[in-house]
């Protein structure tokens, strides 16, 4: 027998460690699943690193609780749930809120009116005046197949 050569070992070129953390869950579109959500997603920041009671933990936890609340008001379709995506990569953090009423879209960034301004004075819509306020960009996509996404985005302080 011949003993056959193995190629030398090509040592592994070194990793950069995983920088993109994601948290995905659907719940109910009750007031309770908004609550919920809201909950789970500051236990998720904390567990990476967003301590509970920072300026950002604080800012994102309204963040969820608004668009949560608008998915289960807005975007109810009996028997549906709605998502909760939380991405947090270098630099921000990205909250999804996304429900299957895709024909029932807010308003655009900057097409927004206060309900004093609006016709009849109709109540309603501060929610996304804060999420406007708080978020440093959001904006409403398409969810395929059905639905849509309401995006907010928070930058992070540089550590």
């Amino acid at each position: 027998m011949t003993a056959s050569a193995t190629p030398p070992a090509i040592p592994a070129a070194p990793q950069p460690p995983v920088t993109v953390r994601v948290f995905l869950q659907r719940f109910s579109s009750t007031p309770r699943g908004a609550r919920l959500a809201r909950h789970l997603a500051l236990h998720q920041l904390h567990s990476w690193g967003v301590p509970h009671g920072t300026e950002t933990s604080e800012t994102a936890a309204v963040l969820v609780a608004e668009l949560a609340a608008n998915a289960v008001t807005h975007g109810l379709v009996p028997g549906r749930d709605f998502e909760l995506r939380l991405a947090l990569e270098p630099g921000k953090l990205i909250v999804d809120v996304s429900d299957p009423r895709g024909e029932c879209r807010p308003p655009r960034p900057g097409e927004m009116r206060a309900s004093a301004e609006r016709p009849g004075g109709e109540e309603g819509g501060r929610g996304l005046v804060l999420v406007a306020a708080l978020a440093d960009r959001w904006s409403v996509l398409d969810r395929v197949p059905v639905g849509k996404i309401v995006r907010a985005e928070l930058d992070l302080p540089s550590r």
